[in-house]
């Protein structure tokens, strides 16, 4: 088993690359890794839901040398897909203690909103530190709109403890009365801002003097809720400015009909988008700018299905922070694929093993278009994909002098070749094996 560092130092955007972090040693942290729905809150079909095996999850993300999981949350205590059939789904602990007096509409005690169940915070700080202790990063989701906006109803509404009928302080996030619920991630109902901003002072003063903590505002919260999400970006940042430590905060593609550009010109440190015609996340993705640390995600591309270890070498070679939705044998989704798992793996080997705070997206050096690299006189390093194999033309003039060349086998995860140059010039290499390849050229000597 491959052992990682434990995190040292908060994460913050590099200031001479920022398509990546920055730790408290000065090294330069690429993201990568899986998550998975029930990785905080228990969720299953029966009630209430079976503990999720929180150690047995770290021990698969270290297995194959992930560094970064998005800790999910969930805000309806019941719910239900076109995909369940009919079955439900039931979800616990909250924030907020089930006391009564009265029963909500799921048969339980209503919520008092006005205090907080400390056992869910306890478990939301334990599960941060053991992750910490693995050398993986969590991504702490503050809110999630996909099930308040797509769970079948009545179950869109119900399950939720800003219902008036489920919660024993008056507080109604559905003022509208059309049985949605949308505007609790809006501004127009202060009462519920003012829960969700006390919401997130408890989250911070529970983490916030761990080193391996991210933010993210919401998953897949529709556009309607821009202003909202902006809004609490800027409230997490304003709160945590009094504290000992300041961490990222990030905003996810908006679902549906959301638009890159509203990530971008998000006051988020971080951002994942989502593929369009123009911004082709899935197949293409485009290089970054430095504009936004981007971590890329499959949730907001695929889903469950459809990536392969290709989408990760071309992201990680366009400056993006790969990570996978990972399905984890939960029923109604395909079967984990073990070859993204193990590449985001290999990528991160490849990230710590290169100087990468010196390099950026240069596809103009290769002829597959894919390449990470430090174009110089001394230390240059070169990082080009193959998706088909075969040959590539790299473009060497910055860099003369004797270079080392190795090729790594993404299917095997091995490095089949080694080898130098010694001409500065444009060059053509060709894989000794067939399939994807990688391409590793720079200076130094073979290890």
């Amino acid at each position: 088993m491959i052992r990682s560092t434990p995190a040292t130092g908060p994460l913050r955007v590099h200031p001479s690359n920022p398509r990546y972090f920055i730790d408290g040693s000065g090294r330069a942290i690429y993201l990568t890794g899986s998550h998975t729905w029930i990785n905080l809150k228990n969720i299953e079909a029966t009630d209430p839901p079976f503990p999720f095996d929180y150690t047995a999850y770290l021990d698969l993300m270290q297995e194959y040398h992930h560094n970064f999981m998005r800790m999910w949350t969930w805000e309806l205590t019941k719910y239900t897909y076109p995909s369940f059939n009919g079955a439900f789904k039931y979800v616990e602990p909250f924030s907020w203690p089930r006391t009564g007096p009265g029963e909500a509409l799921d048969g339980k005690p209503k919520f008092d909103l006005s205090q907080f169940n400390q056992g869910y915070f306890e478990r939301l700080r334990s599960r941060v530190i053991a992750a910490r202790d693995r050398g993986i990063y969590a991504s702490i989701m503050l809110f999630e709109g996909h099930a308040v906006q797509l769970s079948d109803p009545p179950w869109r509404w119900d399950g939720h403890p800003f219902n008036v009928n489920n919660n024993i302080n008056k507080i109604d996030g559905n003022p509208s009365g059309d049985g949605k619920g949308l505007e609790i991630h809006t501004l127009e109902i202060p009462a519920v801002t003012a829960l969700q901003e006390a919401y997130i002072r408890k989250v911070i003063d529970t983490v916030n003097d761990l080193d391996n903590v991210l933010y993210e505002i919401s998953n897949e919260t529709g556009p309607y809720s821009t202003d909202w999400q902006y809004h609490i970006i800027n409230y997490v940042k304003s709160y945590e400015a009094s504290k000992p430590n300041q961490h990222p905060v990030g905003m996810t593609f908006q679902y549906k009909g959301g638009d890159n550009a509203t990530l971008f010109d998000s006051p988020a440190d971080w951002i994942s988008p989502g593929h369009t015609s123009s911004e082709r996340y899935k197949d293409d993705p485009p290089p970054a700018d430095g504009n936004k640390v981007i971590i890329s995600d499959t949730d907001h591309l695929w889903g469950t299905s459809g990536a392969e270890r290709m989408w990760v070498w071309k992201s990680f070679l366009r400056g993006l922070n790969p990570i996978y939705m990972d399905p984890y044998g939960r029923p109604h989704h395909p079967p984990p694929d073990e070859s993204i798992r193990e590449n985001m793996g290999y990528t991160l080997s490849y990230a710590n093993k290169v100087n990468l705070a010196a390099m950026v997206p240069r596809g103009d050096l290769a002829s597959s278009t894919y390449c990470l690299a430090n174009p110089a006189a001394d230390g240059a390093q070169y990082l080009v994909y193959l998706p088909d194999g075969g040959a590539v033309t790299v473009d060497l003039s910055a860099s003369p002098g004797e270079l080392s060349v190795t090729w790594f086998d993404p299917s095997t995860g091995g490095t089949v070749y080694k080898g130098m140059t010694t001409d500065g010039a444009e060059q053509s290499f060709t894989a000794p094996f067939g399939g994807d390849a990688v391409l590793h050229i720079w200076d130094g000597p073979i290890f």
